[in-house]
Parts: structure tokens; sequence; C-alpha cells
């Protein structure tokens, strides 16, 4: 079944470990984060933990990032991992991107395929659901 999903969240951990001061002056900063979101909507109930990796300079800023989601969404239990990225930068369009990780799909998400992207608190997806007799 395709659906499209609408998950806000609230970030509840957001512990960052910058990389040592560059060498070279000017060069953007970089860092390793540990997050934890808390997931909360009519259609969702979950928590999720996961990692991220972050870069800011003057000039740019991006993130790469996986979380696992556990809970119910859509009506169904079980967890999957949502790889999710921004770009942004002086003289480029900011690209958001979201997407369920293959194969990470537990319980009722088996199976579990689907992209979409990231915003201020909001994950937006268009999946597709595993027929109610997978799982």
């Amino acid at each position: 079944m395709k659906i499209a999903l609408a998950l806000p969240f609230t970030i509840t951990t957001w512990d960052g470990e910058a990389d040592p001061a560059p060498s070279e002056a000017g060069a953007p900063d970089l860092a390793a984060v540990r997050l934890a979101k808390t997931y909360a909507g009519p259609d969702v109930a979950a928590t999720a933990t996961g990692h991220a990796v972050t870069t800011r300079g003057d000039r740019g800023a991006s993130y790469v990032a996986q979380e696992r989601i556990v809970g119910t969404l859509h009506g169904r239990t079980g967890s999957f991992v949502l790889e999710h990225g921004a770009s942004m930068g002086e003289g480029i369009p900011t690209e958001l991107w979201a997407r369920v990780v293959v194969g990470s799909g537990t319980g009722d998400f088996v199976g579990l395929t689907g992209s979409g992207l990231v915003e201020h608190e909001l994950v937006t997806l268009q999946v597709e659901l595993p027929d109610d007799s997978a799982g």
C-alpha cells in the first residue's frame, strides 16, 4: 500500500563532539552527533536514536544522519532505519532528502521502502507499506 506520511518530531538529545580544530585557517568545522527524537502526531507514536555527522563553515553547511525509528506508524508497529541529510551554501539551492534504509524494517515494517525529506521538526515520506499479511 502506497501512502504519504507526515511525521512531526521533537529532538530530545543532540550531543555533538567537534573534531579537533582544522589545521588550515578557514576550513569548516566537523562534528559527530548522538541524537534522539520523539515522533508524535496523528499517524505516529515513536522514538528514535541515531547518529549524524555535520560540517559547518562560513559559506555552507551539511549533515548526514541515520536513526532507528521504533514505535507505531499508521497503525503498524515495529522499527526501521531512516537515513537523511541536507546541504546548503552560497550560490546553491538547499537540498533536503530522506529515505528508508532498504531491509532495515522489523515487525510490521519488514519490506518497508520509501523516500522524502526532513525539514524543521517534520519528516515527510512517500512509502510503500508491506501488505497486512506480511511481517
